[in-house]
């Protein structure tokens, strides 16, 4: 990874610093916030810069609003975030203009402001030159601290660092180092673990990890198109029947390149998809014709175990069976366990990322002892495709 530069080349003390960080958090329906997790990734980069001298001005999406939509203002977020801070921030009722201006400049020293939602103007999502430059105005130095919006090229994630000085924030520096030691720079062995419902949503995800990583563990309903494409009996399984030869492609592409495709030997079978369904585990040879593979068996964990024993990096992407519905978890739940085990004796490098992925290794109580587990979502898995994110192309170009 191209090197970037971080708060430690930032001269902060009296400057108006833009600070992007990602306040997009789950609501319910009553509005109340169901997980401020990524509050909390965001508030040390917004301490350091207070405690530093800095006059701090976040920036922020929520939502997909049609223009200003007062159900998607960032102004709950101030108190909320305020509360995590354990610092005040205000909240000016605007982005740009002469609102937005006089409260930057009623700032002191040490003082945080939030403005509003950067996707009420159409110039955010546009990456509107003009949108760009009122922003500008507002800052005298830029830090992207949210990986998570990162391969958007907006005005507020990418536009911003093209025209003032711009500094990754810890939140975004930690993300990066952690990125690169699961692929960029890694530890051999590596192992990549990568499970969900279907083949279709992650080709350029599985044709990307097998010119990369030394082992592919296939899991989850993706895995049963893979079985299906060699010809093994999946009963009444989901598959995508019509991408059996995608499937050969890209085992083809994995021999190719030395890369070793691991998929299940035994599964375990059930004739209802819902919790506590009756099931039992059959090797692939005798899969019941009437019968859906809900999870690998007990061969298969001990299968995926001995990859994670063989890596010194492990990149995780999507459960290996139905992990929402006990007992069809114990796959997943086994494979995440053994994983942190492994991390927490310094024998592995474990990078996970996506919003089953973490559910699941929460399930597992097993996402505290991985290296790193990214909450950045589609950031997330268009960096495991490869492609080139243009919020930290932007912090990393001279």
């Amino acid at each position: 990874m191209t090197a970037f530069r971080t708060l430690d080349d930032a001269a902060v003390k009296g400057q108006r610093v833009l600070v992007r960080v990602d306040l997009n958090v789950p609501k319910d329906e009553h509005g109340h916030i169901t997980d401020n997790t990524r509050i909390v990734r965001a508030m040390p980069t917004i301490r350091e810069l207070a405690d530093r001298g800095a006059r701090v001005v976040i920036l922020s999406h929520f939502g997909r609003p049609k223009g200003h939509d007062p159900k998607e203002s960032l102004r709950p977020l101030a108190s909320a975030s305020s509360k995590v801070l354990g610092k005040h921030i205000t909240f000016c009722e605007d982005t740009i203009g002469e609102k937005a201006e006089a409260a930057v400049a009623a700032l002191k020293d040490g003082e945080v402001l939030l403005l509003e939602n950067t996707r009420f103007h159409a110039g955010e999502k546009k990456n509107d030159p003009e949108f760009v430059k009122d922003l500008a105005r507002l800052g005298d130095l830029y830090v992207n601290d949210a990986f998570s919006a990162a391969h958007r090229a907006h005005a507020s994630t990418e536009g911003l660092a093209h025209v003032l000085p711009s500094f990754a924030g810890r939140a975004m520096q930690a993300e990066l180092v952690a990125l690169s030691k699961g692929l960029e720079h890694p530890n051999r062995p590596v192992v990549a673990i990568v499970g969900g419902a279907k083949v279709s949503t992650k080709l350029d995800l599985l044709e990307n990890l097998v010119t990369r990583v030394d082992a592919l563990v296939v899991g989850g309903g993706m895995a049963n198109t893979f079985l299906l494409a060699q010809g093994a009996g999946i009963g009444k399984s989901l598959a995508e029947r019509d991408l059996t030869d995608t499937a050969l492609r890209i085992m083809a592409a994995a021999d190719k390149h030395g890369c070793s495709i691991i998929l299940p030997v035994d599964a375990v079978v059930a004739w209802d998809f819902k919790a506590g369904a009756h099931s039992q585990a059959y090797g692939l040879d005798a899969i019941p014709a009437d019968g859906m593979i809900l999870d690998i068996g007990p061969q298969s964990i001990e299968r995926v175990h001995a990859a994670i024993d063989d890596a010194a990096t492990l990149v995780w992407n999507g459960p290996l069976g139905a992990f929402e519905l006990e007992p069809f978890d114990r796959g997943t739940v086994a494979a995440a366990q053994h994983a942190a085990e492994r991390t927490k004796a310094g024998k592995l490098v474990s990078v996970a990322g996506g919003g089953d992925t973490i559910a699941a290794l929460n399930k597992a109580h097993a996402a505290d002892d991985f290296s790193y587990v990214s909450t950045a979502g589609g950031a997330f898995l268009e960096w495991l495709e490869g492609k080139t994110l243009p919020g930290v192309a932007a912090l990393t170009q001279p």
